[in-house]
């Protein structure tokens, strides 16, 4: 029984619709990415997945419970780390987990405590107030809570937005720890980074579906090849070179003050200019090719 199992979903909000017939089953055990911009309709899946939106139409299974007629059933298998940090500050880093635990019904709350402390590395910080916590420390913290009842499903919701480079690699190490010792996570996503080194496999979205799902190295060798080519110069040559490769049937996106010609090995001798930089083709790729979004 897959730990996820949605068809057909949908949801608007007004004349926006944030989630158009998607499709997606999450099997136990695997850690997927929904990569996708913003308003791709990512958000709006967490939020039906937890019951904060009801879906307009198509049938949502979560951990073998339908949503949203089972969702307190559901709710109280899973655990979810909110995109927006809405820890109780008037409480200390221990007292947090405590009222949680007690909500989930833990039977022992010490040791509940104990042990989310320690996979989030907060355990000498336990007696501290929230808001004496740096940002990384609580958004150590909101992902101990959301694992404070031993989940058979993690949710995360943007984990790392808003973080600085390095506090957001301890948070992928901490993610990363949960992904290897069999935790199924679902996780959304629009940093490239994030997505590529965590998720067993990405799910692409764009408009409310999922439009590319695989492996990530099998997403670059299936849309974008092995290599691209980058190519730096005033706009004007730049849009010289673009327009002789995409006469010749390559593909090519916009790279910052460059360009980038994706699939560059199945260009003919030539074509690209001597002083372009080679590098082998990313999920960056993919996702600017797919999405028609700048990544991040």
């Amino acid at each position: 029984m897959p730990a996820i199992d949605i068809h057909g979903l949908t949801k608007s909000f007004g004349s926006i619709k944030a989630v158009d017939g998607l499709d997606l089953v999450v099997g136990e055990g695997l850690c997927l990415g929904l990569l996708g911009p913003n308003g791709a309709g990512k958000s709006t899946t967490m939020k039906m997945l937890t019951g904060q939106a009801i879906p307009d139409g198509g049938s949502l299974h979560v951990l073998g419970f339908e949503l949203p007629r089972e969702a307190k059933k559901a709710k109280a298998r899973m655990g979810v780390v909110p995109q927006l940090d809405n820890l109780d500050i008037d409480v200390t880093v221990e007292e947090n987990l405590a009222v949680f635990a007690r909500l989930y019904r833990v039977q022992d709350v010490g040791a509940a405590v104990d042990r989310a402390l320690g996979i989030a590395r907060l355990t000498d910080r336990r007696k501290d107030a929230v808001d004496r916590l740096s940002g990384g420390m609580r958004r150590r913290l909101l992902l101990a809570r959301g694992l404070i009842h031993d989940p058979k499903l993690l949710l995360l919701d943007e984990p790392t937005v808003g973080l600085d480079p390095q506090i957001r690699t301890e948070l992928w190490t901490l993610i990363d720890n949960l992904r290897s010792g069999g935790t199924t996570i679902l996780m959304s996503t629009h940093y490239i980074e994030e997505a590529e080194r965590l998720a067993d496999e990405v799910a692409v979205m764009a408009e409310g579906r999922v439009i590319a799902r695989a492996k990530p190295s099998e997403l670059i060798a299936e849309h974008v090849g092995v290599s691209s080519a980058e190519v730096y110069g005033p706009p004007e040559r730049l849009a010289e070179v673009r327009a002789a490769a995409e006469e010749a049937g390559l593909r090519v996106r916009a790279a910052g003050p460059a360009i980038a010609i994706v699939g560059a090995e199945q260009a003919e001798p030539g074509l690209i200019p001597e002083d372009a930089v080679h590098r082998a083709a990313s999920l960056e790729d993919v996702f600017v090719l797919m999405t028609g979004e700048d990544a991040e």
